[in-house]
């Protein structure tokens, strides 16, 4: 049976905790520039073993893939000492469809509406389980270029993401489970790590 995790010994970053310099808002945005930035058969989102968990990562913060909405994947991940690890639980991005114009207000209108109603936000870190994790919703803090990092790019703009998420400690060396997902009414996704911290 998985354990409570308690605040004060917590490999949970609190959500308005600011990480490398940047808010964790800013951090799902650039999780997001991550994961447009890949064509699918290089994407670590439909990846699924996790043999393509590197690809894209540097500086602090490692991102960890979730999957398209519909599905369950476990994952094996070597991961470097000292980073940060930061995912989603369940996230919506929401962008015009192409050849239409829409304003940056109604795509961050968009996105929060599809993100309202989460069920089931999971977060377990090696056996010890989290709760209240509606705490660590995100939001952009403003419109961006969801394909500006693609390869080859292509313009996705305006786009806007809101979800929830988890910002965790850089883990011990060794091996550690990290389990994730949620649901919001048109998706889920339910993920397990096994991570190799080296």
């Amino acid at each position: 049976m998985a354990s409570l995790a308690h605040a004060e010994d917590s490999v949970l970053v609190p959500p308005d905790d600011t990480v490398a310099g940047a808010s964790q808002a800013l951090w799902s945005q650039r999780w997001w520039e991550w994961a447009g930035s890949f064509p699918m058969e290089m994407s670590p989102i439909a990846d699924k073993t996790g043999d393509l968990c590197t690809n894209g990562q540097s500086g602090d913060v490692w991102f960890l893939a979730g999957t398209y909405g519909t599905k369950r994947a476990v994952r094996t991940c070597h991961v470097p000492q000292g980073k940060y690890l930061f995912f989603p639980l369940i996230n919506y991005v929401a962008y015009p469809p192409y050849g239409h114009e829409v304003s940056c207000m109604q795509v961050m209108t968009d996105a929060a509406r599809l993100t309202n109603a989460p069920g089931g936000l999971v977060l377990a870190v090696d056996g010890v389980r989290f709760t209240e994790m509606a705490q660590h919703r995100q939001l952009s803090p403003a419109c961006f270029d969801l394909g500006a990092k693609a390869l080859p790019a292509r313009r996705m703009y305006p786009a806007a993401a809101n979800g929830y998420y988890a910002m965790l400690k850089p883990l011990s060396p060794g091996r550690h489970t990290v389990e994730f997902g949620g649901s919001l009414p048109s998706m889920y996704q339910a993920v397990t790590y096994q991570l190799i911290v080296e």
